[in-house]
């Protein structure tokens, strides 16, 4: 009776006794059915451990077990999904409720193991654990236990319960429905990663917003999965720029941007045709930034920050921003050699044979990586320029729209402002490769043809 753990002897010496005294006693079952071991929850609200498993025997391992492991594999396979909830009361309520492919660990933390178990299961659980905050660390600790064996085949979803309820009370107080919507809206691994790294912290310095950075990097780089890694890092960084997107004033208000924590250069608003006009030069921007990242991946550290609010208009470039984000290559060769196979190769051959870029010197030959370095910090800082005029132009428009012919004097002096900021921003201040980039003129004539055709607008009954 000792050695199959059902009793147990005291460390004085005493008589043995019962191991699950004052405890509802569930069997524990191996995949083919049989009974390894047992669980017991306390029927005192006060006990010490409110579930208590059998001893470590030559037939159980609680952490290479599962209780309901063999009726919900069966259940899975007809269709149902495959829930992790935290107790056998949990998986017991569920099945009731129509919940057949419910499993439950022998304790609060998933091992190794049984994650491997889950995934022989079903290809993506729903890790249902309780609404405290010890369910919620142990989701948080299976993050850094799933990380290392996510493939594109294989991941977790998460369905965090209201706070301070469990399964078994969810479908008691609410119902099945409940149930089902808090699984249906249960969690992609990716969120909740964000989630874990970002809520509750502040990110009002550069300090804290680069102690970000390393610890996203750090957490997608433990994923194995190449094309796996790179959309991981895709979805993070379109995180990251919404987090640090600046929010819009209210309409009506003068009081410019208010930054959530750092400034991000917001995309354009490209329904109107005064934005559309520099596309050509933004472009040829884009197009030298990320060349020359390509050709220099050693910068890529230097200028992450800026290169995560490039966010360029054209998909295939964004791709390869993100691309150049997630890499862990540092020479021009392995990069290349990566971009290729991730199939980006005609977007940066592309952006290679623009005509500006040809001809640029240091792109050309060994190259200057100074040189490149210097190039970068001006091409970055007149695409973050011109983007924030861009919105500010934008919201003057929308404005005009909507103001008094009193009103009209002061947007106009606005959208010029805006203008003559954006046209100094644009301008040459050496002779670079960076000169190719202005075109005021059009600019100019287009901004004065969006005022008129403004007032046109403004002036229908």
């Amino acid at each position: 009776m000792i050695e199959s753990g059902i009793a147990t002897r005291p460390d004085d010496g005493g008589a043995p006794y019962d191991a699950f005294r004052d405890r509802i006693t569930f069997p524990i079952r191996d995949t083919r059915g049989r009974c390894i071991g047992f669980g017991g929850r306390a029927m005192d609200p006060n006990a010490r451990a409110k579930y208590l498993n059998s001893r470590e025997t030559p037939l159980f391992d609680k952490g290479r077990a599962l209780y309901n492991h063999a009726p919900a594999r069966e259940a899975a396979g007809k269709g149902h999904p495959l829930i992790v909830a935290e107790g056998y009361m949990d998986v017991i309520a569920l099945v009731q409720a129509g919940f057949e492919g419910a499993v439950a660990p022998l304790g609060t933390a998933i091992t190794e193991d049984q994650l491997q178990l889950l995934w022989r299961i079903a290809p993506e659980p729903v890790i249902a654990l309780d609404g405290d905050k010890a369910g919620l660390r142990a989701a948080m600790r299976l993050i850094d236990l799933a990380l290392p064996h996510l493939s594109p085949e294989r991941s977790l979803r998460f369905c965090l319960m209201p706070e301070g309820l469990d399964p078994d009370d969810l479908i008691k107080t609410r119902g099945p429905k409940a149930m089902q919507d808090a699984l249906d809206g249960a969690d992609p691994l990716v969120d909740l990663l964000w989630r874990r790294e970002t809520d509750g912290q502040s990110f009002d310095t550069p300090e804290r917003r680069a102690a970000l950075d390393r610890r996203l990097r750090q957490a997608v780089g433990r994923i194995p999965d190449t094309s796996l890694k790179r959309h991981y890092a895709e979805a993070l960084a379109d995180k990251r720029r919404a987090l640090f997107r600046p929010a819009r004033s209210p309409m009506g208000q003068r009081g410019g941007w208010r930054p959530r924590g750092f400034a991000e250069a917001a995309s354009p608003l490209a329904h109107t045709r005064a934005l559309a006009t520099t596309l050509d030069g933004e472009a040829l921007r884009v197009a030298l930034i990320l060349t020359t990242l390509v050709r220099f991946p050693d910068l890529i550290d230097q200028y992450e920050d800026r290169l995560e609010r490039l966010a360029p208009r054209d998909a295939e470039q964004a791709r390869l921003a993100n691309h150049l984000l997630a890499t862990e290559s540092r020479t021009p060769d392995a990069l290349r050699s990566e971009i290729m196979a991730a199939g980006l190769g005609p977007t940066l051959e592309s952006l290679e044979a623009t005509g500006h870029l040809r001809v640029t010197p240091f792109l050309i030959g060994a190259g200057d990586v100074e040189q490149a370095a210097i190039c970068l910090g001006e091409e970055f800082a007149k695409h973050a320029a011109a983007h924030a005029i861009e919105e500010e132009m934008a919201e003057a428009l929308e404005d005009l729209g909507q103001t008094t012919d009193g009103e009209d004097a002061t947007l106009s002096f606005r959208l010029n402002q805006a203008v003559r900021s954006k046209h100094a921003a644009l301008s040459p201040r050496d002779d670079g490769p960076a000169e190719q980039f202005g075109d005021t003129q059009e600019a100019r004539a287009a901004f004065h043809e969006l005022l008129n055709s403004a007032g046109r607008a403004k002036k229908r009954p």
